[in-house]
């Protein structure tokens, strides 16, 4: 077959999106890493702080994963409606207020709804993306330049977690174990990201003409919510609560009047039609079936590494030990967007995917023979990372790319709500799933492996669904004309 001389590379990230735009969205990463990690640190001393039982602490996070679901695609389409910048500064301020009241907040009831608040950072990410691609738009390279972008971005998210584990535990022992002074810190991060948006972010150019489907969200966050309610119930009732299980069975119900309803309309809350695109569904499930291992295998993890290895099974690591455990599964997630970031104008896209998916898979199945010994749990759990790491950002960004001009902020943000729907789904389903055949307050070893199978098959089955995506799909221009052409050679 006769070679074609290689295309010329795409214009670098500098020019076809601006370092100091990069460099500014770095920033609100940090930001939005440093909560994840600062709150869960302050875990136990928040609980004594508002003086609740440990296992309320649970209501937290599930109030506001649900907020976040149901928030996330409205606030991606008025960002794709009146500017992603605009969006991402509402976001911001709701984040910024939320945390002040968290600071401030001496009851529950308060500091729920706050926290349930707070969770509108979750479509930082996706607007931040959404940015990058309209940035990179002007030039031939958008698809690859977004992500390298989305890769930098997700070194900035983990890291900034490490910060904020660290920084917590740090600023607690400073203010005399002082609750309010030690939230205000994170508050006060928030508030300044606001003006480091407001500042140094350009705004991206809406296509005009649009409108908000409001029928459409609302049947969408009914459904939503009712899903996502279930799942909480189930958790915290177990699987013997059958008005549980109802009750996501009405939740799932209601999506096919959402369908019909959106398929009738010119301009829909979610485009159906762009979303069973060969290069788009694949994407969107992959991101539900990595949140299942992304976001509901964590508190798994933990508990297994706690647990006492007389029984057999387990690390017996004390907090310190698991810690770093953590840092070092964050580490990986990192070296894994770091890969996304090199890799990204080296390897198709879909191949990327496809590679971080099954590392994914791997690390979690070898955990099935390899879970006795500390180094071998950590070996797996950085593999698994790796390809974690290189998903979180490639998924975004593949929504962007696949996305028609107008809607590559709901395409983004629909990769974050489908991975909050695994990941609810998930963390129910494993709680259940370790509670049978307890010894004492140790789930069983057979629980854990049912839970490392589901987080590798469906790792995998993510990427047997890539495989389906049209091979040349999320690429530049020129690589596309150029493997076109090689494939028209004799």
């Amino acid at each position: 077959m006769t070679r074609h001389s290689p295309p010329s590379a795409p214009l670098p990230t500098a020019r076809a999106v601006p370092f100091a735009l990069i460099g500014w969205l770095v920033i609100v990463e940090l930001t939005s890493g440093l909560l994840q990690g600062w709150y869960v640190t302050l875990t136990p001393d928040i609980a004594r702080h508002l003086s609740i039982a440990d296992a309320d602490v649970n209501w937290f996070e599930a109030g506001q994963l649900l907020l976040s679901a149901l928030i996330v695609p409205v606030l991606a389409k008025l960002g794709d409606m009146h500017g992603h910048k605009r969006m991402l500064l509402v976001a911001t301020a709701i984040t910024a207020g939320a945390s002040w009241w968290m600071a401030f907040a001496g009851d529950f009831w308060g500091y729920l709804i706050a926290f349930s608040l707070q969770g509108a950072y979750a479509v930082w990410l996706p607007l931040e993306v959404a940015l990058i691609f309209d940035r990179g738009r002007r030039t031939a390279s958008a698809p690859s330049t977004t992500r390298r972008a989305a890769g930098l971005l997700v070194v900035a998210l983990e890291a900034g977690a490490i910060v904020g584990a660290l920084g917590a535990a740090a600023a607690f022992g400073a203010f005399g174990e002082q609750m309010v002074p030690t939230l205000a810190v994170p508050a006060a991060v928030v508030t300044l990201c606001f003006f480091a948006v407001l500042w140094g972010v350009p705004e991206s150019e809406p296509l005009p003409g649009r409108t908000l489907d409001a029928g459409g969200f609302v049947l969408l966050a009914l459904s939503l919510l009712t899903i996502t309610s279930g799942l909480t119930f189930l958790k915290l009732n177990g699987p013997d609560a059958w008005w549980a299980w109802g009750v996501i069975l009405v939740g799932i119900g209601l999506l096919l009047p959402f369908g019909r309803w959106v398929l009738r309309r010119d301009d829909p809350a979610i485009d159906l039609r762009v979303m069973r695109r060969p290069e788009m569904w694949p994407v969107q499930l992959t991101a539900g079936l990595v949140g299942v291992s992304l976001l509901g295998a964590q508190t798994p993890l933990a508990t297994y590494a706690g647990t006492d290895p007389s029984l057999g099974y387990g690390l017996g690591l004390d907090a310190s030990g698991r810690s770093i455990l953590i840092g070092v599964y964050l580490l990986s997630l990192i070296a894994g967007a770091i890969a996304l970031a090199a890799l990204s104008r080296r390897l198709r896209p879909r191949t990327l995917l496809i590679a971080a998916a099954t590392l994914v898979g791997v690390g979690y199945l070898l955990l099935i023979p390899f879970h006795l010994a500390v180094w071998q749990v950590f070996a797996c759990m950085a593999v698994a990372g790796v390809g974690s790491g290189a998903l979180v950002g490639a998924m975004p960004a593949a929504a962007a790319a696949a996305a028609p001009r107008g809607q590559t902020g709901v395409a983004t943000a629909m990769t974050n709500t489908t991975k909050t729907i695994g990941g609810s789904f998930a963390s129910s389903i494993f709680a259940i799933v370790l509670a049978v055949g307890a010894i004492g307050t140790a789930a069983s070893l057979g629980g854990y492996i049912v839970v490392w199978i589901v987080c590798g098959v469906t790792a995998l089955v993510a990427a047997a669904a890539l495989v389906a995506v049209p091979r040349l799909a999320f690429a530049d221009p020129e690589p596309v004309e150029e493997a076109l052409r090689e494939d028209a050679a004799p």
